[in-house]
């Protein structure tokens, strides 16, 4: 009974560090949006420089994801009610944080533990834990992706109407918050996609191993 339930933590803890890495992609990995300052031509949409824009992206992330942070947009424009959109995604950015790290000190911890005999983990079914994680984080994006790519716009509504319940402050008036200017639709739809990338490739590996694992165990039958 102590196997299964470890088993069940660890594949829970597993499913969430897969999630949480993959969300992480598109914030952490800033060459990304970087990227798409000449391939959208922001700097020409917005008037100002790429090394302006790099500038105020740089200081809203640092803002987000890092303690202690005042928030700021470079040079560009911001009013009050923008602000307060952006305290709002610092909640949802600690969550992540914190679930990640938490998830993956789970993990870890399990994997160090089992390594030196203290604690074992049994096949759920007939796999490895780590199969369900990865078999529960394809599932999520492909459920999600159906309607993303039917109509992202739509998506993109509804996704701020859930966790920003009561609110408009996200809906931005490029003449007194700038920064969304350099923000616009598309990247965020590519970040949904690259976050959608990030939790199959992970999931598979994990659904990979844990069928190899398997096979190792039992053989090719």
């Amino acid at each position: 009974m102590k196997q299964k339930l470890i088993s069940i933590l660890f594949s829970v803890a597993a499913l969430l560090l897969i999630i949480t890495i993959s969300i992480g992609l598109p914030i952490y990995f800033r060459p990304f949006y970087y990227a798409h300052i000449p391939a959208m031509d922001l700097d020409l949409m917005s008037g100002y420089t790429k090394a302006e824009i790099i500038e105020a992206y740089n200081e809203v992330l640092d803002y987000l994801t890092l303690p202690g942070r005042e928030f700021g947009a470079g040079a560009m424009l911001y009013s009050e009610s923008g602000k307060d959109h952006f305290v709002d995604c610092k909640a949802l950015f600690d969550l992540n944080a914190t679930v990640l790290l938490i998830s993956a000190v789970i993990v870890i911890a399990i994997f160090i533990l089992k390594r030196h005999k203290k604690v074992e983990l049994c096949e759920l079914g007939t796999y490895h834990p780590l199969f369900y994680s990865g078999l529960g984080a394809i599932l999520i994006p492909s459920c999600l992706g159906l309607l993303i790519a039917t109509d992202f716009s739509r998506a993109f509504v509804i996704f701020h109407k859930i966790f920003f319940p009561g609110k408009d402050n996200w809906t931005f008036d490029p003449w007194t918050d700038e920064i969304i200017m350099v923000l616009p639709e598309e990247f965020f739809r590519n970040c949904a996609i690259l976050i959608g990338v990030g939790i199959i490739a992970l999931g598979s590996a994990a659904m990979i191993y844990s069928v190899v694992k398997r096979r190792r165990k039992y053989g090719k039958k």
